[in-house]
């Protein structure tokens, strides 16, 4: 069994938001690694003053093949955990026959799945902007209180924005849109198992959403299970109650991951 695990963050976060996460699998005997994004290693509140201009042509594929790269250096297949967008990275790395297990948390868009209503919603302040495509985008305190994170307690938003979150390049939006990542296979012989975990008041990446992708990846024949939590949004990594996310998704992990030695067909 994999002791290694890579937690793959999402847009609008960066390593900083698997806190908790990574010195809870610590604890248990895990080595965990956080990977930023490229031109993403530094503080939230350092990125927030002066992002990195290569930030804005950053796109999904190179961080894919970042991501890619980091994990065939690893000396075994590592248990492969992303939120949102990193939820879409880890389906997309299993795509390419990586990792021993995967789990996508709140996985945001991901291609030839259609859009639920909040996700739309959610997605009008990138794509109301015609030219967001080339642009670093920050995400707004009104919208983090009210979509990103709104079942955070309403004393501590201001305090948990400026914590955690961080510009992002429009163009990670645009190329969610633009297909800029080879498509997933979804009937993948290769693909290890995967679970797919969604929030059932998830008002960036709709429950229905995770229920779609997963009758989509259903059609692989590794195993493939879906839990949708209750009560809980997108900001459910950091949220309380989180430990029973993240205590959820390691055991499932430990419990489907591929055999060390195992060879894909």
């Amino acid at each position: 069994m994999s002791r290694t695990i890579v937690l793959i963050h999402g847009a609008w976060l960066n390593s900083h938001s698997w806190e908790g996460f990574k010195a809870r699998y610590e604890a248990k005997g895990f080595e965990v690694l956080t990977p930023d994004w490229p031109y993403d290693d530094q503080s939230p509140a350092e990125l927030r003053h002066s992002p990195d201009p290569r930030l804005a042509r950053s796109g999904q594929r190179a961080v894919v093949d970042y991501l890619d790269g980091l994990i065939r250096a690893l000396p075994e297949p590592p248990i492969l955990i992303g939120h949102s967008l990193g939820g879409v990275f880890v389906q997309h790395l299993l795509d390419r026959g990586l990792g021993a297990v995967g789990v996508a948390i709140d996985p945001a868009p991901t291609p030839g799945v259609p859009l639920g209503p909040h996700a739309i919603v959610s997605a009008l302040p990138i794509f109301s902007d015609l030219f967001s495509w080339k642009k670093i985008k920050t995400m707004s305190r009104r919208y983090f209180e009210t979509r990103f994170a709104q079942t955070a307690p309403r004393d501590r938003v201001g305090e948990l924005y400026d914590h955690y979150i961080v510009p992002t390049a429009g163009r990670m939006y645009w190329d969610g849109i633009t297909g800029a990542v080879a498509p997933i296979k979804w009937s993948n012989p290769d693909r290890a198992p995967l679970l797919l975990i969604g929030g059932e008041l998830d008002l960036i990446a709709d429950a229905s959403m995770t229920r779609a992708i997963h009758r989509k990846q259903k059609r692989a024949p590794s195993r493939t299970d879906l839990k949708i939590f209750e009560g809980r949004s997108h900001w459910t990594c950091i949220d309380a109650g989180w430990e029973a996310v993240a205590d959820y998704a390691t055991d499932w992990a430990v419990a489907n991951a591929r055999p060390a030695g195992f060879a894909s067909r």
